[in-house]
């Protein structure tokens, strides 16, 4: 099975059929980033702080698979140059509905995080990774593929899931009430759904989901060259899990890539 291509296909359709993933922002929205008032989130619910970004003016920032019209076009009014890659063709285009609409400095790249082949070396100031890469069964070639493309002393900005997150079978705690430990983790929808509910899955079009762990997620970024400067947990919705009133549901981190005069790669003194 093409992983990549069924998450495509399954993400057009939710974009098109809306969620508050896929809303763009307004115009008002994007006047008063412009004027310095904004915010965008890695998580569901916490903002960033701005000082992870630093002074947005003239950088350049690449959005990873954070389509939809929303953080890419506040953080190109906010004043950087952004480019915005995601795997939906529908998400990308509503980050080009609001860029055309308020003319804003945004290039659109259709193509899978894990493959950032199309960028050149050090071009990137900034990488903003919202939660997406539950979406991919492997990490370390998203981290390895932002150190990469960021120049030294560049940031990555990453949201994640809570690993413990995917023990549950969420929906089924909902009906019940209850949160009852059902899967073992790392997860994956591909392994660890019965055929049934699979199958379910595949009919109802919903995206394949893959948890890692913290060694893959946090320790995956410092063995690819990353130094962490910035971490914060984030809570959801009791509507959207029964886990939120016990456990923060995902997290952030902030990474540097270190100026190159220094080298703080694995096993060096």
């Amino acid at each position: 099975m093409n992983i990549v291509e069924y998450n495509r296909s399954a993400w057009n359709k939710q974009s098109s059929a809306g969620s508050e993933w896929c809303t763009p922002v307004n115009t008002a929205t994007i006047a008063r980033a412009r004027s310095g008032d904004w915010r965008v989130i890695l998580t569901p619910t916490r903002p960033v702080p701005r000082f992870w970004f630093g002074d947005l003016r003239g950088k350049h920032l690449l959005c990873l698979a954070s389509g939809g019209g929303q953080q890419a076009p506040v953080l190109a009014a906010a004043g950087a140059d952004v480019v915005s890659l995601d795997l939906s063709e529908e998400q990308l285009a509503k980050d080009r509905l609001v860029a055309e609409r308020d003319n804003l400095p945004l290039h659109c790249v259709q193509g899978d995080m894990a493959d950032l082949s199309a960028f050149e070396d050090e071009y990137f100031d900034l990488v903003f990774h919202p939660v997406s890469n539950l979406f991919i069964p492997e990490v370390s070639v998203v981290w390895a593929g932002c150190y990469r493309v960021l120049r030294p002393g560049g940031s990555l900005l990453a949201g994640f899931m809570n690993p413990d997150y995917f023990l549950f079978d969420h929906e089924e705690a909902q009906e019940s009430g209850t949160l009852t430990v059902k899967y073992r983790v790392p997860y994956a929808d591909v392994q660890g759904l019965e055929p049934k509910l699979f199958e379910k899955r595949l009919t109802d079009g919903g995206a394949l989901e893959f948890s890692h762990s913290l060694e893959a997620q946090i320790g995956g970024q410092l063995e690819a060259g990353f130094v962490i400067t910035g971490f914060y947990e984030d809570w959801w919705l009791d509507e959207a899990t029964p886990l939120n009133r016990f456990a923060p549901t995902s997290m952030a981190t902030r990474a540097l890539k270190p100026p190159s005069n220094i080298s703080l790669h694995p096993g060096t003194p």
